[in-house]
């Protein structure tokens, strides 16, 4: 909703601007000129970049009209569901969760809390340590140091997308000033007509420029920023993950560790810790 709210504002303001200064938007209007732009960023694009890259772009882009699902209440239900497994590791031994961890889908625990068991990523990421912690072969530093070299190649997937995407945007100025010196030399070759068609030309060459500039800042750049913000997200949630999960293997109980990880979140979008022991509470009930 805000992307295509903010695409309005960027087309009502340039143009408006045009307008009103006595433009006239029929000389803006060159398919041929956004055609080479178009399809030369497009082109670039593709030969750029690796098929999987491609793949990850498309499926990414789609995302960008959707509101962000790292909200409070899926922070509090990830919290609250770290509390009861790890409440229940604390009072009948590591070995008791094994169940849970070997058959998440089955779960009586993670059966409680449907948005976090939906997410496949994010529940082999907490199986898969806990399933470290219930083994015991390895101590907490070791843990924090496969952790950390999962979520910065997780990151580093997730901002693949957005990085493709801002060097496409990076070269759409460059596009536009081909398809502008494309319009100068059709205009040089025709010296001969009237100045009043020549300097027609010769606007809608400079049209080009116009238009890959405002692309690249107006329409894609900012389709790059948002990719990385919600790339950024992501990583956010498995930090807090991360952070929980240590915070128990060193010792605190888990109402200690869950708070670890509370923290760890987007002032945005952290609860309370009121807020999470409520939470906490009614699941529990």
């Amino acid at each position: 909703m805000f992307v295509i709210l903010g695409y309005l504002v960027v087309i009502g303001s340039v143009l408006g601007g045009y307008m009103l200064a006595g433009g006239h938007l029929h000389s803006l209007m060159q398919p041929l000129e956004l055609l080479m732009i178009g399809g030369g960023a497009l082109g670039a694009f593709v030969v750029s970049n690796s098929q999987k890259t491609l793949k990850a772009t498309a499926s990414a882009l789609p995302g960008i009209l959707a509101s962000s699902k790292f909200t409070k209440a899926r922070y509090m239900e990830l919290m609250a569901l770290l509390y009861d497994i790890l409440s229940k590791a604390r009072k009948e031994g590591l070995m008791a969760i094994e169940r849970d961890v070997e058959s998440p889908a089955e779960s009586p625990i993670f059966g409680r809390y449907p948005t976090v068991s939906k997410d496949h990523h994010l529940v082999e990421f907490i199986t898969d340590y806990l399933r470290m912690m219930v083994s015991g072969n390895l101590n907490a530093h070791e843990i924090e140091g496969l952790m950390d070299s999962e979520i910065d190649t997780h990151h580093h997937e997730a901002l693949v997308p957005s990085s493709a995407i801002q060097k496409m945007a990076d070269g759409l100025p460059a596009f536009g000033i081909v398809a502008a010196v494309m319009g100068v030399v059709h205009t040089m070759g025709s010296v001969g007509k009237p100045p009043s068609e020549l300097g027609m030309m010769i606007a809608h060459a400079l049209v080009g420029t116009f238009l890959g500039i405002l692309l690249a800042y107006g329409f894609v750049g900012p389709v790059a920023t948002l990719m990385g913000e919600k790339a950024d997200e992501a990583t956010k949630e498995l930090q807090c993950v991360k952070t929980a999960l240590l915070a128990s293997m060193q010792g605190y109980p888990p109402a200690i560790a869950v708070e670890f990880g509370r923290k760890v979140l987007y002032s945005t979008e952290r609860p309370s810790f009121a807020e999470l022991e409520q939470h906490v509470r009614q699941k529990r009930a």
